[in-house]
């Protein structure tokens, strides 16, 4: 009898899934994301659309973070960049949302190699610091350079047109966000079996030792920072779509602090991590505000209180996976899944 996952060759070590039960998940997931629009309502699919821009952008960071073991604090930086490319390609150059995106996740990608190049000389939290000085440098270029990003005015961005059809709803959006959220939690999944992805783990591991077998630390921390770049240019052109109008404050220092709190939670080091810990940042502010909407014909100030402890809800769930769950939900998943092959045998 079975009892247990073991992998005795090396085709089986290689396999993206194990078993077949996670392939038909995903597909039975995939379908019930292909019809769940017309049965969902305008807030729940501004909630799923939200959740598939932060899907992108964490996993973007847990390469860097994660993976890489390189400390960002930009990462809102990065958003921005890729949002206000993708919106001035369109806007001010005239090119089409399917350019516009891909090429604004290349600007953000040689934006993330510049800032990249301190962790070179760099680690921990002096690198952190280093990359918190993205954001400050691109938060002042947004509110200055008005000729381009219309300071804050704001700068509005175009519904993208898909054979004629304008995307200006969260009905039709959705299938644009979800469309690049697959491949790109493919793609992610298969750099770790790559030459690439090792060198990634083992420059994370201990540098030293990865530079002493010929990894190079120069081509794969900086390839770190563009490969996590891309992504957030991707999720950043994927949020001006989706919000149509781009602000400076859209993009502050607490939503840096919210991707790394997805990563944290959600657990580093894992793609179905940086899922959970998306879904987890996304819902947890909608749940206090269902709660507060029920509580609010008992106790009318239910929706400020709540409101007002929404960060610290946020610090509490950081502190206790810290301390309690330092790898995060990803963790948490795995347990149960073991639990439930192992069974009755878990022992």
């Amino acid at each position: 009898m079975k009892c247990g996952g073991f992998r005795v060759s090396y085709g089986s070590d290689e396999r993206i899934f194990d078993t077949a039960l996670p392939i038909v998940g995903l597909v039975l997931l995939l379908a019930g994301l292909a019809v769940f629009p017309p049965f969902a309502t305008t807030y729940w699919m501004d909630v799923l659309n939200r959740i598939g821009i932060a899907i992108i952008g964490a996993i973007g960071l847990n390469i860097l973070l994660g993976f890489t073991g390189q400390i960002s604090i930009g990462h809102a930086a990065f958003l921005a960049v890729g949002a206000y490319s993708t919106a001035i390609l369109e806007v001010n150059v005239g090119l089409p949302f399917f350019l516009a995106i891909p090429l604004g996740a290349l600007i953000t990608s040689g934006f993330g190699l510049i800032f990249g190049i301190p962790s070179l000389r760099l680690k921990g939290l002096y690198l952190a610091i280093a990359t918190l000085s993205a954001h400050f440098i691109t938060t002042f270029v947004i509110v200055h350079w008005e000729s381009m990003t219309k300071g804050v005015v704001g700068l509005s961005v175009p519904p993208a047109v898909v054979f004629g059809l304008p995307l200006d709803s969260d009905f039709r959006i959705f299938y644009l966000i979800y469309a690049l959220v697959v491949p790109a939690i493919l793609f992610a999944k298969n750099l770790f079996r790559t030459r690439v992805g090792r060198a990634f783990i083992a420059v994370r591991d201990r540098d030293v030792a990865a530079s002493v077998m010929g990894v190079s630390l120069l081509r794969y921390k900086l390839l770190a920072f563009i490969v996590s770049s891309f992504y957030a240019g991707v999720a950043g052109g994927l949020m001006a779509h989706h919000s149509r109008i781009l602000f400076p404050d859209s993009f502050t220092l607490l939503v840096a602090i919210d991707y790394l709190a997805m990563v944290i939670i959600g657990g580093m080091g894992s793609i179905v991590g940086s899922i959970f810990g998306a879904i987890f940042m996304t819902l947890l502010p909608e749940v206090l505000k269902l709660t507060a909407t029920s509580l609010t014909g008992i106790y009318p100030q239910a929706f400020g209180f709540i409101a007002s402890v929404r960060d610290v809800v946020f610090g509490l769930a950081v502190i206790f996976f810290l301390m309690y769950e330092p790898l995060g939900l990803a963790r948490i998943w795995v347990r149960f899944r073991s639990y439930w092959q192992l069974w009755p045998y878990s022992y």
